[in-house]
Order: structure tokens, then sequence, then C-alpha cells
């Protein structure tokens, strides 16, 4: 910290006071002074000093008191308060701790001892309090990500609720989705993109025409261009929101296919992210896996054969065995209520 540290010293005899002065005068602190307690406290608390000299003997208010009444305080609780005696028996110390002094020094003062405590106790004071601002950034941010979370998961909710057809579906393909990001090693913040850009695949959608959306029969070629379109709403969408930049490749590349083939910008090969490779697989897994009015759900071993007979095609074909092996082993998602990668959770 650039600012200097400032001394409090408490002390009744203007002597005391100028003596003090004259030692410490020079070595980078800003030092106050008051002489009695009640003045002392007042200053305590207008100041918040780093580091408070008191003196024991004051009248009217001694400082095993000015002590006691700093500590009670929660605004004064955590700054050091080093007790300044000529008393140097053992009851007198044990009042001072017991009023919560942190240190003592004996009179005569000792420049050099007073130096070196002094310059101790406050930079210990301040990396602590440096700590504690720190620690309470930390809980801010992630107060502002479990919002940001939130928000998602909110329109997520939305948009299954828009489109009753597809209830509940954001929520399994983003735990399938996870599930085979995790399997591949993918961690850390790249996998809460992950995690984002599933339940957000479909936030494009906001911007197709019910009539289109909800058409109970297949669309026309004209209706198709329009739902096409979906995809590059939700870039135009979400690209502008800082923190949702790293999600897009799900919803912006979910429909590209490995032969090139698929939209909105007809992406090849590696050329789509792996992400929404990934996302690809867990998204027509549950669309054929799940009910539908105008057809019924896929039996398990037939969709494990359209899917791997897609490989090379519409799927990355280093990703299908994988993605197989581990709806051999869950078939199905168990969806949990809050389901998120481990650094979410």
């Amino acid at each position: 910290m650039n600012n200097p540290a400032t001394i409090l010293i408490i002390d009744d005899l203007a002597v005391a006071r100028a003596s003090m002065n004259a030692v410490l005068q020079g070595e980078g602190y800003h030092l106050v002074f008051a002489e009695n307690g009640l003045s002392g406290i007042a200053q305590a608390l207008e100041l918040l000093p780093d580091t408070i000299l008191l003196d024991v003997m004051m009248p009217d208010m001694d400082g095993f008191e000015v002590c006691r009444q700093i500590r009670a305080n929660p605004l004064l609780a955590e700054i050091p308060v080093v007790m300044v005696t000529a008393l140097d028996d053992r009851e007198s110390r044990l009042q001072g701790l017991r009023a919560g002094a942190d240190d003592f020094l004996s009179k005569p003062i000792d420049s050099l001892e007073l130096k070196t405590r002094l310059q101790t106790i406050t930079r210990l004071n301040r990396y602590r309090r440096l700590q504690d601002e720190r620690r309470q950034v930390e809980r801010l941010n992630q107060e502002i990500i479990d919002a940001y979370n939130a928000g998602i998961e909110a329109w997520s909710r939305a948009l299954d609720l828009r489109d009753k057809e597809t209830e509940g579906h954001s929520k399994r393909v983003t735990e399938m989705t996870v599930r085979i990001a995790e399997a591949l090693g993918i961690t850390g913040d790249d996998l809460t993109q992950i995690w984002r850009g599933a339940l957000l695949h479909d936030i494009g959608k906001m911007g197709i025409p019910d009539a289109i959306l909800h058409k109970p029969g297949p669309l026309t070629a004209e209706e198709w261009v329009i739902m096409q379109k979906h995809p590059t709403y939700a870039y135009e969408l979400l690209r502008p929101i800082h923190y949702l930049e790293p999600a897009l490749d799900i919803p912006y590349c979910h429909h590209e296919k490995w032969d090139g083939s698929g939209y909105p910008r007809g992406l090849q090969g590696e050329e789509i992210p792996l992400a929404a490779r990934i996302f690809a697989l867990a998204d027509v897994w549950d669309a054929l896996r799940s009910d539908r009015p105008y057809r019924a759900g896929w039996p398990v071993e037939q969709i494990r054969e359209h899917i791997a007979g897609l490989a090379g095609s519409h799927f990355d074909p280093a990703l299908v065995p994988l993605f197989l092996q581990l709806v051999e082993e869950a078939p199905q998602p168990v969806l949990l209520q809050h389901y998120a990668p481990a650094t979410l959770r």
C-alpha cells in the first residue's frame, strides 16, 4: 500500500506525546495524537488507524477502560492496541491482556524497541486487512457468478416452458454434455462455459415465431430457412454479454455437422468447436429418446445404431465411441436438481 500507516497515540502527558513524535517522526507514519481516552476513541472511530499506542495511567478513563471500549466496538475491534505503561507488575499486564491489548511497551520508552515493535505489528495488521479485503472481493465475485448462473438457469427454464414438447430437455442435455466433457478431461472454466452454453443452446429460438416453432407438421422450405436462423440469433443475443461470450460455441454451432452439411455456417470437421461437437451427440440422443406428439421415443439400441451410423457425417467420429460407451453405462441421465460442474456446486 502506498498510503502511510496511521498511528494513533493516546497519552495525557504532552511531554510523552512529544517524545513519541520525536522518535517516530520521519519513519513514514501518519501520526495522530489524543490527550485523553474519550478523545482517543472518537479519533479512532473517525480515522480507523492501523495501530493505537495507548498510555495506561490517564485520569478520568485509564488505558484499560479505553482498550475495553475499543474492543467492544465492531469498527475498532480488530485494530492492534499497544499499551505503553510504567507498570511492570504481572497483574497489570494480565489486566491489559484481559482488556484486549495486543502488546506492551514499558516506560521509559526504548526508541529502537518502539520502532521495531510498531513496524512489525503495523505490517502484520496491514497484511491481515489486505487478506480480509481479498476474501471480501472473492466473496462478492462469487455472489455475482452465482447470480449470473441463476439467471442462465432461469432463461433455460423459460425456454423449456415456451416449448412444452421439449420440457426438461435443456437440463438433460446439459447433464449429458458435461458428463462427456468431464470424460474427455475438460475441467475448470472450460467446463463451466460448456455448462452455460448447453443450458442456453436454444436461446436463439426466442426469435422464432410461435407459428413456426410450434407447428405440428413439417416445416415448409421458407419456414425452415427461418428456423435455421436461431443459432445466429443466439450469437447476436449473447455476444454482447461479456461473461457469456466464452459460452457461445454451443448456442452458435450445435447444428453444424462433421461433413459440413450443417448450419448456420457450414463448418466442417474440427472447424466446429469441440463443445458443440460434444453437445450435438447429447442433443440428438435426447431428442430421439423423448416422446413427441407425432412419434414415440426410440428404443435405446435403435438410437445407438443411428448415432453410430452418423459417425463421420453428422458427428465427430472420434467422439462417437466414447459417447456410446457412456450411454451404455447410463443410458438415461439422472436429473440432479441443480446439476452443474464441480466448480459451480
